[in-house]
């Protein structure tokens, strides 16, 4: 790091504030191997785990984390949000063998008079007191400015009164949070930019809501107005909107805010980000910057066309960062780069004649809505290539299926053998059973042999992720002689037809 560069501190705080998203709730265990993931693979600063005097199952789960932390040595960077209670949070601390509190205190006029009912001279009474206490037990003090960003619009002068009270106390940190995510941009490089002159040797941390979708823009502003820490939670989990997200705030400060770095290592964001979804139950949107699902997947054919020729749709944010892929979907959008491009990563090359029918094969199911991944491709073109070395003197030209209630299924069929066309109307077991008892009525009129079927099988891609895609394989047996057909489709009896279809044109 070049001696230009600030380190901004990155405080993560998804064991405390994240935990306050609607319906969340973290076991100990998985509190603690957040924690430890949080400092040993992401390499954030510091981590605020909990909030004293919750519960008992939060008193243990503290403890799981500062026993861990302090034989690694880690337990400075272990917070706890406190309160202004006398001696109890402090004993609190002391139980749970933490080292620093966030002293939860009120940073607004609006909540010290209507909340507390107090003067200034009381509250800073009561805080310079906790302060003082947990001095006297080697508890290091952060404060939090409750409803700062309230303050600063209406009622400046208290905030000031209550900073300047701060600077002669032992505190390490003011920590200053938008607490009800109001600030826009503008504001916050105002309000922090006018702190950070007036008290340039105090360290202070900006803590973001996002119930404007402006979190990660008052992140960059807090930042370049001189903050020199960051509050942030996984996948911007939270209260209301919830935090700003750690991977996007990352993102932006290592490409946009040359002077500021971080000790966050990018590649490991995707994995803590999905292990957090699994824990929390939370579901992230698959268009979340950095970490959905979406974000590194072109879907138009000439994006992917761009890419094969000189990057032309790549930004800053490449994917490899971050230890993912970039992908190409495939649907209706798909044009033949997006298709080369997935061949590609299976090792898969095509003639320019079979590529132009797996495009389409792929544009008729994306208009059908189905949902084709890469699993799917080597189906595709199996089912392709196989069609093509069949002559088709047999076509199903229509059909329809029927299953009811306490009623046979049954189909109607209309079929071409060498220019002549049957139709037939047949009941069966099940509705593919219908379609080929119509099918040998048909057979039986042209005085024609079928073969016998003699196993009948239904896959899927590995890994069953794909909604698109199901393979029929048909064996028969004509005459003696075995032999296999296959049918592709998204629907069972569908793909059995298709597989039907190609036995009755091979024999």
């Amino acid at each position: 790091m070049s001696q230009l560069q600030r380190h901004i501190e990155i405080m993560d705080t998804t064991l405390r504030d994240g935990e306050q998203t609607s319906g969340v709730s973290f076991s100990a265990s998985e509190k603690l191997t957040i924690a430890q993931l949080l400092l040993t693979e992401v390499k954030v600063d510091r981590i605020e785990i909990a909030s004293a005097r919750v519960s008992e199952g939060e008193f243990q789960a503290v403890k799981k984390i500062t026993e861990w932390a302090t034989a690694n040595k880690l337990i400075d960077k272990i917070e706890v949000l406190t309160f202004v209670d006398g001696s109890t949070s402090v004993d609190w601390m002391l139980h749970a063998g933490a080292k620093v509190m966030n002293l939860l205190t009120k940073g607004s006029m609006n909540h010290l008079t209507h909340q507390l009912k107090k003067t200034p001279e009381q509250h800073f009474k009561e805080v310079g007191d906790v302060m003082a206490l947990a001095q006297k037990n080697n508890i290091d003090c952060n404060v939090y400015l409750e409803d700062w960003s309230n303050g600063m619009r209406n009622s400046p002068e208290y905030v000031f009164q209550y900073l300047d009270f701060l600077a002669t106390q032992p505190v390490k940190r003011i920590l200053l949070p938008d607490t009800l995510g109001i600030l826009v941009p503008s504001e916050t490089g105002k309000y922090i930019s006018s702190i950070v002159k007036r008290y340039p040797n105090i360290h202070f941390d900006f803590h973001a809501h996002n119930d404007y979708d402006l979190s990660i823009a008052n992140v960059i502003e807090a930042v370049n107005a001189g903050a020199k820490g960051l509050h942030v939670t996984i996948n911007g989990m939270g209260e209301r909107a919830g935090n700003a997200p750690l991977a996007s705030t990352i993102a932006v400060l290592n490409d946009y805010i040359k002077d500021a770095k971080t000790s966050v290592d990018e590649k490991s964001l995707y994995q803590v980000s999905k292990l957090v979804e699994t824990f929390s139950g939370f579901r992230i949107p698959v268009n979340k910057p950095v970490v959905g699902e979406n974000v590194f997947t072109q879907t138009a054919g000439i994006h992917a066309d761009g890419d094969k020729k000189n990057n032309l749709y790549f930004n800053d944010l490449m994917p490899e960062r971050f230890g993912r892929e970039r992908k190409y979907a495939l649907g209706k959008m798909s044009g033949k780069a997006n298709i080369e491009n997935n061949l590609l990563a299976l090792g898969i090359q095509l003639s320019d004649t079979d590529l132009k029918k797996v495009t389409q094969r792929i544009i008729e199911l994306g208009d059908r809505k189905e949902v084709v991944t890469q699993s799917d491709l080597p189906y595709i073109i199996s089912d392709i290539l196989d069609s093509n070395t069949i002559e088709e003197k047999v076509q199903v030209l229509n059909y329809v299926l029927t299953h009811s209630k306490d009623l046979r299924p049954s189909v109607t069929l209309r079929i071409d053998i060498n220019g002549e066309v049957f139709e037939e109307h047949s009941q069966g077991d099940g509705q593919y059973d219908a379609f080929m008892n119509a099918l040998k009525s048909i057979y039986k009129k042209k005085h024609l042999l079928l073969p016998v079927l003699t196993d009948y099988a239904v896959r899927i891609p590995p890994g069953g992720k794909s909604d698109a895609l199901c393979e029929t394989i048909i064996t028969w047996d004509f005459n003696g002689r075995e032999f296999k057909t296959r049918g592709l489709d998204s629907d069972q009896t569908v793909s059995a037809i298709k597989a039907t279809q190609k036995m009755l044109n091979l024999i």
